[in-house]
């Protein structure tokens, strides 16, 4: 059975941030995942999942300024020092969360653009081998341009190719099923074929990005193929509330754990 893991960003925002582990706790969910931690010092995150007895499934690398527009800084050719610095800043977060997974975000830029390109790839290459000296997991997410237009990653064939390409045995594909079925459809197949370089998996409904079983889609037949295929890890749920997260929480009814904690 799936194990998910609620999105502090978009969920339980009926209360302030570092309240959201206790709703997710109270609400059935032994792992929670987020954007970005850094607005709060990590041993106050780190707290805040011990005493939920909480796993931190993911959260993302620095994108630079959020609130001007940025959306990360990997296909940007002139901010790879800023780039390596905000990932020292994450793997203080990480040590204090236990996280196991990070995401790096692409930026805003042209995907065919031959620099943009060039830098993205020395990123990842970089990010993949740093984190790799702390054990970690780096993923790469493919993002629809109706959500963030003029994101450089927004194709999940390339983000395939370059993580074969590579070949960095910490380097792999985060899986999103709201995500893939606006930019290719197919999503069953799609899983099917990419699921031995998947590293973590999200889920929203489509196209309002509702609660799961909310749109076009058979979500509860993709978390069941996420089990016929193997998947061991945490399937985020990184969806916007329709009225309210507890009212809206049926859907996890089948798949509440039946005892607390979590595997990392």
């Amino acid at each position: 059975m799936p194990r998910f893991a609620a999105n502090l960003t978009l969920m339980f925002t009926e209360v302030p941030f570092l309240d959201r582990f206790a709703a997710a706790a109270e609400a059935g969910f032994t792992a929670v995942e987020f954007l970005f931690p850094y607005d709060h010092p990590p041993e106050a995150v780190g707290e805040r999942l011990s005493r939920h007895g909480l796993t931190q499934a993911l959260f993302n690398l620095p994108p630079g300024d959020w609130a001007a527009g940025e959306r990360g800084l990997a296909a940007l050719p002139d901010r790879f020092a800023e780039l390596q610095g905000g990932v020292e800043t994450a793997l203080a977060y990480a040590a204090a969360t236990g996280v196991r997974r990070l995401h790096l975000m692409a930026g805003m830029a042209p995907h065919r653009d031959e620099a943009a390109r060039a830098a993205y790839r020395r990123a990842v290459a970089w990010t993949a081998g740093r984190l790799a000296r702390e054990g970690l997991d780096l993923v790469l997410e493919p993002i629809n341009a109706r959500n963030m237009p003029g994101y450089f990653l927004n194709d999940f064939g390339y983000a395939a190719d370059l993580i074969r390409e590579l070949a960095l045995p910490n380097l792999k594909l985060q899986f999103d099923l709201y995500h893939c079925q606006i930019l290719h459809g197919d999503v069953t197949m799609r899983l099917r074929d990419l699921m031995p370089i998947v590293g973590h998996v999200q889920t929203a409904s489509v196209p309002e990005r509702h609660e799961p079983g909310t749109g076009e889609m058979n979500d509860a037949f993709l978390f069941a193929e996420l089990d016929r295929l193997g998947y061991d890890g945490f399937v985020g749920c990184e969806y916007n509330p329709k009225a309210g997260t507890v009212p809206g929480l049926s859907w996890f009814d089948p798949y509440r754990p039946t005892q607390t904690g979590a595997r990392a």
